[in-house]
């Protein structure tokens, strides 16, 4: 169902809701994943996104997102200066990934601290996002609830462990969502809550043994 918001757009630091609002999730999200403010960021951007991104503010709005602003935060005007505060690299990129891809969509490489992720995703309209790919999983994220996305070795029961802590910490699963390279290989978990994830249920979920990173995903819309 499409309410009144999804007609008015979001708040916003304009011109555009899809090449600025939408623009900025995206990056939060990167960041997100990431763990926080990237220190290199290169960007891809395909279709509208490239065609029209520098003029309607999204090369701003998605820095401005990496370094951790709303869309609604005045500060994504001076973007780039935030940004080289912040110590942040980037360089952007065309790219054509075919008449399939939705035509405002990103793909992000972002680096902190050693680590590196690859995130996919596309400004579908009105602000909203969806985050199509991590790391070469495929996901399907749009920001609207509290998020957990774990990378870890694929084992029995590994799902059913992760499921119950959260339940021992009052947190409602909304959607979850696995995806891996084969069995008893790596394997990309996101779960989509109504509650906030609690530090103590994170660290828990940290300390088992197969994981490799678990990240949490504020809701951003």
């Amino acid at each position: 169902m499409v309410s009144l918001f999804d007609i008015l757009g979001p708040v916003m630091v304009g011109p555009s809701s899809s090449h600025t609002a939408g623009a900025c999730r995206l990056g939060l999200m990167a960041r997100a994943v990431l763990g926080g403010t990237p220190e290199r960021a290169r960007v891809r951007l395909h279709g509208s996104f490239a065609a029209t991104g520098e003029g309607h503010g999204t090369h701003r709005a998605i820095v401005g997102g990496l370094i951790g602003l709303a869309p609604d935060d005045l500060r994504l005007r001076q973007a780039y200066e935030e940004a080289e505060s912040a110590g942040l690299k980037w360089e952007f990129e065309e790219v054509d990934l075919g008449e399939d891809a939705h035509p405002n969509t990103a793909i992000f490489e972002v680096e902190r601290d050693g680590e590196r992720v690859q995130l996919r995703g596309a400004s579908v309209g009105g602000g909203r996002v969806e985050v199509t790919e991590v790391d070469g999983f495929a996901v399907s994220l749009g920001g609207g609830y509290h998020t957990l996305v774990l990378l870890a070795h694929d084992e029995p029961g590994t799902i059913a462990v992760v499921a119950g802590t959260l339940a021992s910490h009052g947190v409602n699963l909304a959607t979850m969502r696995v995806d891996r390279t084969g069995r008893h290989q790596d394997a990309l978990m996101t779960i989509e809550a109504d509650e906030p994830i609690p530090g103590a249920a994170l660290d828990e979920i940290r300390a088992f043994p197969w994981l490799r990173w678990a990240r949490c995903i504020e809701k951003i819309s």
